[in-house]
């Protein structure tokens, strides 16, 4: 049925189930609020309890929660298609724990630092972290293979989660750090989505500019160097994509793991192996997801939250058994 409908058919589909999920996020929740009242927030300045609690909190959280899901889905995508890698995700390959970590150096060191250089100190950090598990990963002869990458990346990961944990007992900020990495949108502000939003748009528009050279390096390196392809040129522009949407995911909602490892399996199901498709059908699945998820993080025991990345990872854990499993085909 999939394979049979035009792209445009699938995305206006999708984005259809984007606003119905995005609707029923903002008025679902502790305090229940009418479709009058969104709507009234959305388009007018009227004023009240119900209207400011959608105008203030809920509308802030849940676009963190699009630009997020969105972020690290792409990303994901992204990463899976450069490495040919089918267990690549920016959680398991140390870009999300590096950030954690810079974050947590940044909070003991420079706590007077604004939201910006937190941000920027997470990119600085996911670069860091993404760069030990590939330098580890092409130590030896062979170059790159997904089962060795996988192993570097769990490493890695463990030893600056570790590290974060450290700094934050040391400098008694564990808190803090908690506060920042527990995976959740608990207090996202207007003013913080205007620091990081720009950046993750960024690194979308690099992500769908370069689609068509990373569906052709997806194939294989002689491939795309057969074509004509600069790849090294390519890779480093895709690398700075991913590290600067895994560094602002993180800064914006924490250490949410297995997004950008299920969301691209499930797209390639729908819209085929180009790039080209994958990458906004990701955005917007992307954000699908994570709308679902925070939504049930905060229903499925109201008044009380559960724990965005806890949800996340009962999803995404089975997922990640069921595609090493089957060798890297979810879905064939």
């Amino acid at each position: 049925m999939y394979g049979k409908m035009p792209f445009l058919l699938k995305l206006i589909i999708s984005l259809l189930v984007f606003a119905a999920m995005f609707v029923t996020a903002i008025v679902s929740g502790a305090a229940d609020i009418g479709l009058k009242d969104v709507w009234l927030a959305l388009f007018s300045g009227a004023s009240s309890d119900d209207i400011n609690v959608i105008r203030e909190i809920r509308l802030p959280r849940e676009a963190a929660a699009v630009f997020v899901g969105a972020a690290l889905a792409v990303s994901g995508a992204m990463m899976q298609g450069m490495t040919r890698n089918p267990l690549a995700d920016p959680s398991l390959l140390g870009l999300t724990s590096g950030a954690n970590a810079a974050l947590a150096v940044t909070l003991a060191f420079l706590p007077a630092a604004n939201y910006f250089w937190i941000t920027v100190a997470c990119f600085i950090g996911a670069a860091i972290g993404a760069a030990i598990v590939f330098g580890l990963g092409a130590t030896k002869r062979g170059g790159f293979s997904p089962f060795r990458i996988v192993l570097a990346g769990a490493a890695v990961s463990a030893f600056l989660s570790a590290f974060a944990e450290g700094i934050g007992l040391y400098f008694k900020i564990s808190k803090d750090v908690s506060m920042w990495t527990a995976g959740g949108l608990i207090g996202t502000s207007w003013s913080q989505l205007q620091i990081v939003v720009p950046f993750i748009a960024c690194g979308l528009v690099i992500a769908i500019f370069l689609s068509r050279q990373l569906t052709i390096l997806s194939l294989s390196e002689e491939t795309a160097v057969g074509l004509g392809q600069k790849t090294i040129h390519i890779k480093a522009f895709l690398f700075i994509a991913i590290t600067i949407l895994a560094g602002a995911a993180v800064a914006l909602a924490g250490n949410l793991a297995f997004i950008g490892l299920m969301v691209p399996h499930v797209v390639r199901a729908i819209v085929g192996t180009d790039y080209r498709f994958i990458i906004p059908m990701s955005a917007v699945s992307g954000a699908i997801f994570m709308l679902f998820a925070d939504l049930l993080g905060r229903t499925i025991n109201a008044p009380f939250e559960t724990p965005v990345a806890a949800l996340v990872a009962l999803f995404g854990l089975p997922f990640f058994l069921l595609i090493v499993r089957k060798g890297g085909r979810a879905f064939a």
